[in-house]
This record gives structure tokens, sequence and C-alpha cells, in this order.
């Protein structure tokens, strides 16, 4: 049987597994007895992918299938400073699996950059996971936070942009229709904050992230980046979703709202 090797966001870890993405990403949301629900944000690495921080060696050895042949779903190599480890070239997909097991799998592609002039809020996944209101692009966002000259860094960081609608150009009347997070009023007096100070750049408007990405409310997708690699990873338009994906976008929406 295949061996995969996966760098789940959810909590980070790095995992090989005898289960392909689809049935690795089912497996993580909800366990092998559909007991439990759960989000689950994880890539595809490299099986080829060396290194000398992770037991890489021991995989043969230990994922094997059950004695009654069930393939093994997974094996756990590293739970602390993954993602720093792990160099960006070796990532391939990005799967985002809803809390009843449905898989959707996001390949790259370029950005381009539109509007530099709105506010953004972008949710943080691996390493660090606060919630963070901003005026920066996702690109010099990247730059900021991975910058070592500075006092709090992180090596590399993968975060999603998050809609803002009217508020990322107007936060103090702007409407919030159609926006779902807790604590509005806190979220405007963070945008605002910024709006008023054109040198202050960013702002944490939650501290932790809580496990539950409402898929509904990303922007254009995901980032993952370090000081000298920007990579994006597109989310379907409305029209894919409703269409080409309709399934699992059926499962985003019904189950969390």
């Amino acid at each position: 049987m295949k061996t995969y090797l996966y760098l789940s966001l959810t909590p980070e870890a790095l995992i090989a597994s005898m289960l392909p993405p689809e049935e690795f990403g089912n497996y993580l949301a909800v366990g092998t007895k559909k007991r439990t629900r759960g989000e689950a944000i994880f890539f595809e690495v490299d099986p080829d992918f060396e290194s000398d921080f992770f037991p890489l060696k021991t995989i043969e050895e230990r994922c094997i299938p059950h004695s009654n042949g069930v393939p093994k779903r997974s094996v756990y190599l590293s739970i602390y400073q993954v993602l720093e480890h792990i160099p960006l070239t070796q990532l391939k997909k990005l799967y985002i699996t809803t809390d009843d097991g449905r898989v959707l799998g996001l390949d790259k592609a370029e950005y381009n950059l539109e509007k530099e002039d709105e506010l953004h809020l972008y949710q943080e996944l691996c390493p660090v996971t606060p919630r963070i209101a901003s005026q920066l692009s996702p690109r010099d966002f990247i730059k900021t936070v991975t910058d070592r000259n500075q006092p709090v860094s992180v090596p590399k960081l993968i975060f999603v942009d998050l809609k803002l609608n009217d508020l990322a150009s107007d936060p103090i009347a702007g409407s919030t229709d159609d926006l779902p997070y807790e604590n509005i009023d806190h979220l405007r007096d963070c945008l605002a904050g910024l709006q008023a100070k054109p040198d202050k750049q960013t702002k944490t408007v939650i501290r932790f992230f809580q496990g539950t990405l409402f898929y509904r409310t990303i922007k254009n997708g995901f980032f993952i980046g370090d000081q000298e690699s920007f990579i994006y990873y597109p989310f379907p338009s409305k029209d894919e979703l409703e269409n080409k994906y309709y399934p699992w976008w059926r499962s985003a929406l019904t189950i969390h709202f």
C-alpha cells in the first residue's frame, strides 16, 4: 500500500498514513466510528521529503497495515515545530474538510493583489493562531510577521484572509449583514483604530483560534510564506462552490449554520 505524508494544521503535526487525502480528511474529521466531529485542514507533503529533524526513517516499519489488512490511518512523526522544518517547496495540495468529513482540495495559483487600501481580517492557522486586523496586504503581512529582526516573529506562517464586506472600507457605519463573527462591536473598534492610525499595521482581534473556521467567511483563500516565499491557495468562486463543489459547499453551510 502507498504511504502518504501530511502536515496537519489543526493541530500542527506531521503524520504518515496509508489513507489517500480524501479518506484521511474524513478520518480526521469524524474518526472511524463517526462519533466525533471537527474540521480538518492539512497539506499533502511530497513523499520523497527528506529531513534529519523528523524520524522519517521509521515510517516503513511503523506505517504498516493492521493484522486484519486494514490500512494504518495515522502515525504521528512530530507535533512540534513541524511547519518550521518543512521547506515550502515540499508542500503539495491543501485540503479543507467540513466537520462531517467532506474534503475539498485546493491547488496553488498566482495571487494578484486587489484594493491595497482596504482593511483585512486574517485568521492565522499555524504555528500561531490569533485573529488579526491589518492594513497590510497578504504578501506584506507575511513579510512583517516572519521578519526575525522584529521583537515578535515566526519563521513561517499560514493564514486565511476573511471577509469584512463593508467593514473593509467603513468599519464604523458599514453593514455587518452576513458576517457571523462574535462581538462585532469589538471588531469595528479594532478596524476603526487601524484606520485612524495609518502608522499602525496590525491589531489583535482574538488571541486564540477556537478550532472552527466558517468556510463561508473566506474572502479569497489561504496564504503561506516566509521572507523568501509566498504561496497562495485560492478558495473557489461562488459559482464553482454552487455547481462544481456543491456537495462540499452544502455540507460547509448546513453543519455550521
